[in-house]
């Protein structure tokens, strides 16, 4: 099996020009809320072989981290929630630094750490209080620990934190929300880490497909908007979204703070009330953002400021709760076959996810068929030769 590796890694070296590629400052969302995804040594191929270099997780899975040693890809790792009071405690928090953090940091890439998700939008306004004082504790371990200057730290909130998203120049965040924005943001000017937001213009569609245009929120060709205070012309909501948390972020007294996409998607598959939600929506969805992306330009109102995106997701997750279209984020099945065609990414470029759901006791002859089917291409350019 390990020579069985080699090949297959050989394969990937030759064969990437013909993959394309989802990097150049794209990441990618890796949840892992399933019971059926492939091992993390198995994923470091697939993402190798799409040329993806960040990645963001919801916690600090060993499991995953271990896997991408030396891999040069660079990761966010998240606390959950459910740790937020306990890293208001210093020596809790850099207790978990020194568990999460310092095994692993020497071989594998971590950039930064994300505390807590969506808190602000969520109903418990205890956690709301412990969201501040936890990010002040693990930036405080990390400084402790000497590791402050490689890893930085912040929290991921919904776009719905805005009171007002439209126009851009007058976005601004909710009022009942503003004393805990505040002291946030005093946090990320402090030790220049980015606000990073959950934005998905699908669920302004999903909800107002009579008022919303697909095209606006698809990237795809459409007469746009303009902001009447700034003459700033918009073809896409992302992009309007991202200028309103700037312009909401200016509001209240700060301009050297980056925004960051921690999540944008697109279902390909959804319940019969979630308008929208189809391979084709998905497929135009993350395909012209990839595209714009790449162009490594920004938004209207920070046209100097390249765009951050992490893309949600890498794989369906067969156990989120929710209606259908949470379990229908992925770019990939969890058996490495591609939901839908992205870009230069085929569906028949499945087979860069070695070995799925083959465990090392796999049969023999399974083995061989699986590479005998990647081997194919290779065989016709030697023959060519």
């Amino acid at each position: 099996m390990a020579t069985a590796f080699r090949v297959l890694l050989l394969l990937l070296t030759l064969s990437g020009s013909l993959v394309g590629t989802l990097g150049h400052g794209i990441g990618i969302n890796y949840g892992q809320i399933a019971n059926n995804l492939p091992l993390p040594s198995h994923v470091v191929y697939l993402l190798k072989s799409l040329n993806m270099s960040r990645v963001k997780l919801y916690d600090a899975d060993p499991n995953v981290l271990t896997a991408f040693a030396n891999s040069n890809v660079e990761f966010i790792i998240g606390l959950g929630n459910e740790y937020l009071e306990k890293m208001t405690d210093p020596v809790q928090a850099q207790t978990w630094i020194q568990q999460h953090v310092q095994p692993y940091i020497s071989q594998t890439k971590i950039t930064c750490i994300t505390v807590g998700n969506e808190i602000l939008t969520g109903n418990d306004t205890q956690l709301m209080s412990y969201l501040l004082p936890a990010m002040q504790g693990v930036y405080a371990s990390l400084v402790n620990l000497g590791l402050s200057k490689e890893v930085y730290v912040t929290t991921a909130h919904s776009i719905g934190i805005l009171g007002n998203s439209f126009p851009p120049s007058a976005g601004a965040f909710r009022q009942d929300l503003a004393v805990y924005i505040q002291r946030i943001l005093a946090f990320h000017s402090q030790t220049g880490s980015p606000f990073l937001v959950n934005a998905y213009p699908f669920f302004a569609y999903k909800d107002n497909p009579g008022q919303v245009s697909l095209e606006y929120v698809l990237f795809e060709p459409n007469p746009g908007m303009k902001d009447p205070a700034t003459n700033l012309k918009y073809d896409n909501m992302l992009y309007a979204q991202i200028d309103a948390v700037y312009t909401a972020i200016k509001a209240m007294g700060h301009t050297d703070i980056q925004v960051k996409v921690s999540e944008t998607g697109w279902p390909s598959k959804g319940d019969s009330n979630e308008v929208g939600a189809s391979a084709d929506n998905a497929r135009l969805y993350n395909t012209n953002l990839l595209n714009l992306i790449q162009k490594n330009q920004g938004t209207p109102a920070k046209p100097s400021v390249p765009v951050d995106i992490y893309v949600f997701a890498l794989f369906n997750e067969n156990l989120k709760p929710g209606p259908s279209s949470e379990r229908n984020y992925g770019l990939y099945y969890p058996n490495g076959t591609l939901v839908y065609d992205i870009g230069s990414v085929s569906p028949s470029s499945q087979g860069y996810l070695p070995l799925p759901h083959m465990e090392y006791s796999a049969s023999k002859k399974n083995v061989i068929s699986f590479f005998n089917i990647l081997l194919l291409p290779v065989t016709f350019l030697i023959c060519a030769l």
